[in-house]
């Protein structure tokens, strides 16, 4: 009987962005890496072309499948017998929508960063592709990998903690306290550039990655939202503080924070959430344990690949407990999951079945939405809009 998770080969990888200087397109590449689901063959690694060679080269990329640009690399590996089979799209904001309806247009499978686009129209345009195409989307919203953030999930989902009633979820940085794009720091710059970033600086850099960890784990829908966006730092183009209202359908209540201008914070990602039965607590920055109170009894500590996990956490756990996993193990995770999705798909497989749902075209359309409507009540001065 054969296992539906067999591997056949490494799936053929190709990248746009991720060159020298960029931060993200190393991180991708370590969790494509790490459970060798993938081998990087291909990539339009820079804007600047020499750039891009000088990339590829440092990555041990072929000279040959270095390309100038997206279309120029889309076109050439649709000719060849041996080209990509995925595209990881690692690029600034503004870049990610021609990119991926690039190769989707050209028969390719797609994992793209978050946000997915920088508008809600661009973002429905994909989603209408993807739809029609049938191939796999993924959208790295990573922190949606980590085991315990998926034992969240499924404790939610199973009823320990009752009918669900707040939602808090925080993530203040402090890298951006001082006018830093200034400096040319590139990471900063393209970030707080509107004609890259969008239209939202904190709220679509890690605001987005907070709305979809309270997504993700509580399975509620937004209703309806009060936002307010600031500018702290005098000659910012974009928000660097959001403090946010929201009201899910069925009744529960939430407050969502986003900032980085907030000193002593360094990736302080944090979501509470409480039912009537109890309530549960994790931590980006000690990811490795999720506190589980239940309602009248002491907190439980629950640990990464310790005792009463659920399938879900245990299946994306890789080492004893004890040996704290992270980021990088998170990301590496999503591409694990993204690789059985592909590979499922290539020997016409549409079940997919996998032990917890992975971020795809419809979240990166729920992203833009949330910006939208985020943006357009701050706009009005704070004022509820619907969902």
């Amino acid at each position: 009987m054969s296992n539906q998770h067999e591997t056949p080969r490494r799936l053929r990888l190709g990248m746009v962005g991720g060159g020298q200087g960029a931060f993200i397109g190393g991180v991708h590449r370590i969790a494509a890496r790490l459970d060798d689901h993938y081998e990087l063959v291909a990539g339009a690694f820079a804007s600047d072309p020499e750039r891009g060679q000088a990339s590829a080269a440092a990555l041990h990329v072929a000279a040959d499948r270095a390309y100038p640009d997206y279309r120029t690399m889309a076109e050439e590996e649709q000719k060849r017998a041996d080209g990509i089979d995925v595209v990881a799209i690692v690029t600034p904001n503004h870049v990610h929508f021609d990119v991926a309806r690039t190769f989707l247009e050209a028969g390719f499978h797609v994992i793209c960063d978050k946000p997915m686009t920088i508008t809600l129209e661009e973002a429905q345009t994909l989603a209408e592709l993807v739809e029609r195409s049938g191939l796999f989307f993924g959208l790295t919203h990573n922190y949606s990998g980590y085991s315990l953030v998926r034992q969240a999930r499924e404790m939610v989902a199973n009823g320990a903690l009752g009918d669900l009633r707040v939602v808090q979820v925080e993530y203040p940085q402090d890298w951006l306290a001082t006018r830093l794009e200034e400096s040319g720091v590139k990471q900063a710059e393209w970030r707080t550039d509107p004609k890259r970033s969008g239209p939202a600086g904190c709220l679509g850099d890690i605001g987005t990655h907070a709305y979809h960890l309270a997504r993700y784990v509580t399975g509620l829908e937004l209703e309806s939202l009060a936002a307010d966006m600031h500018t702290f730092v005098e000659g910012r183009a974009l928000d660097d503080n959001v403090h946010m209202l929201l009201r899910f359908k069925g009744g529960a209540r939430g407050m969502l924070w986003s900032s980085q201008v907030a000193p002593g914070n360094e990736n302080g990602l944090q979501l509470r959430v409480y039912g009537s039965r109890g309530g549960l607590e994790w931590r980006q920055e000690n990811p490795n344990q999720l506190m589980h109170s239940p309602l009248g009894e002491s907190t439980r500590i629950l640990t990464r690949n310790g005792p009463g996990l659920g399938d879900a956490a245990m299946a994306a756990a890789r080492i004893p407990a004890g040996h704290p996993e992270g980021y990088l193990e998170a990301f590496a995770q999503l591409y694990r999951d993204f690789a059985l999705q592909i590979h499922a798909r290539q020997r016409g497989d549409t079940t997919n079945a996998l032990e917890a749902k992975t971020p795809d075209v419809t979240d990166g359309v729920d992203g833009l939405t949330f910006i939208t409507r985020a943006l357009a009540s701050s706009k009005a001065g704070g004022q509820w809009v619907d969902f």
